[in-house]
């Protein structure tokens, strides 16, 4: 499936970028799954501090037409010195913490004229880093796999002709 997943990204054109350090410098579409990830993050019941993103590991795009853009994106959250529910949080009034490990998050989603769609819905995944296994890895690449990429695969057309 892993390897299912990465061929239909990269046949269909797909770019990987290189890990970017700023949130401020991630384009728009892939902001949008950011604060996505930091929404559940930071009002989930077990988190005592406050996540802010660290950096990209991987981004993927599919552009599917009329206006439709598939979403990848891998990147590492990390705790912050200020408490969860912190409001207005930045890295300048919360500074990281080096005492927690970071969080590792893979969200998928299907962009529709700039917004994310709620069909599929979109596709979270966040652990922390140290807890990640091969068997969780296989759990986002189906998780990303039922959020659209799915349905990118190439099929056979069937030749009817003489």
């Amino acid at each position: 499936m892993a390897v299912l997943l990465w061929v239909v990204l990269l046949s269909a054109g797909v770019s990987l970028s290189q890990a970017q350090e700023s949130f401020s410098k991630l384009p728009d579409i892939y902001k949008k799954g950011v604060e996505l990830a930091l929404r559940a993050i930071n009002a989930h019941h077990a988190s005592k501090d406050h996540f802010l993103f660290l950096k990209s590991i991987h981004q993927a795009e599919i552009e599917a037409g009329f206006d439709v853009v598939y979403i990848y994106h891998n990147f590492y959250l990390k705790g912050t010195k200020c408490k969860r529910g912190t409001e207005n949080a930045d890295t300048t009034s919360c500074a990281f913490r080096n005492d927690r490990p970071l969080v590792d998050c893979v969200v998928c989603y299907k962009i529709s004229a700039g917004k994310i769609d709620d069909k599929p819905q979109p596709y979270l995944s966040c652990m922390y880093r140290r807890s990640l296994s091969k068997e969780s890895m296989r759990e986002r690449e189906i998780g990303c796999f039922r959020a659209g990429f799915g349905s990118l695969t190439p099929t056979p057309v069937p030749f009817t002709g003489s």
